[in-house]
């Protein structure tokens, strides 16, 4: 059973679930205060998250089955060597979009109501590599969802300043996305896949991920003004920033894998420490 759990871990990148958890638990704690019994739901709105995301993975991994076979990068992930069978895979998936269905069910009416959209939405990230250049957005508009997902679920509705969240998060997610992607030029342009680098090359790529996450630093701020955030937060902008420059300065030394992972996990614990310390 342990061993069985590792591999649909390995499966979806559990581990990847830093990027957008913290923004998830910052809406919560935003939200939280004046929302009642909000810390009831908390336990709801973890399980959508986790099944969520497990359901975008999932369906990224069987989407792009073929070209991780083909792609010396990705050639050893579960469907493409056969570790984990195609149609396991598949009931993996729609059980994640069950729970997740189960989980929006249970949190209010409106969030059932947008549970398609959300599982749609998804899946329609995958295909967006396909046919154009800017899936690097659509990659961070689904972990913005995140943020939006968690206020929705506590007060039925979303404000000005959790959209400005979610802006930095779209912004924060396609900087350093395209960060990835520069990984897979030469094959993208072989297949016929679509990404900032392989249209524009890396280096004018590069130009534009320090550009989003410019913005993106920048909503931070605004996120944090229209929040009603205090010092704590304020002070913490100025770790995010140089996160954000040092994960530059080492995608410039071609060392892509610590500027994705390590980083971007750093700062997105970083945000929720400040915004709860702020609240504290």
């Amino acid at each position: 059973m342990l061993a069985r759990i590792r591999l649909y871990g390995e499966f979806i990148k559990f581990s990847h679930t830093v990027f957008a958890l913290p923004f998830c638990l910052i809406a919560v704690l935003q939200t939280a205060r004046g929302a009642g019994a909000a810390w009831e739901k908390a336990g709801w709105i973890l399980a959508a998250f986790v099944s969520a995301r497990a359901f975008a993975m999932a369906m990224n991994r069987i989407l792009d089955r073929t070209f991780d076979a083909q792609n010396p990068r990705t050639a050893s992930r579960h469907l493409a060597t056969g570790a984990l069978p195609l149609r396991q895979a598949q009931a993996f998936a729609a059980g994640c979009a069950a729970a997740f269905t189960l989980s929006a069910w249970r949190l209010n009416a409106l969030c059932l109501m947008l549970s398609p959209l959300v599982l749609a939405y998804l899946v329609f990230y995958s295909y967006t590599k396909r046919f154009t250049r800017w899936s690097h957005l659509a990659l961070g508009g689904a972990l913005a969802l995140a943020p939006l997902g968690a206020e929705i679920a506590l007060s039925g509705a979303v404000t000005v300043p959790t959209l400005a969240l979610a802006g930095s998060v779209i912004l924060w997610v396609a900087g350093f996305d395209i960060f990835y992607a520069c990984q897979d030029v030469d094959f993208d342009r072989r297949t016929g896949l679509h990404s900032l680098p392989a249209s524009i090359g890396p280096a004018r790529a590069l130009r534009w991920a320090m550009a989003s996450h410019t913005a993106a630093f920048l909503l931070f701020l605004v996120y944090g003004r229209l929040g009603g955030l205090g010092p704590v937060y304020f002070s913490a902008q100025a770790i995010i920033l140089g996160l954000l420059i040092y994960e530059h300065l080492l995608v410039r030394r071609n060392r892509i894998e610590p500027a994705f992972f390590h980083l971007n996990g750093i700062l997105s614990l970083t945000q929720l420490g400040a915004v709860w310390l702020d609240r504290l």
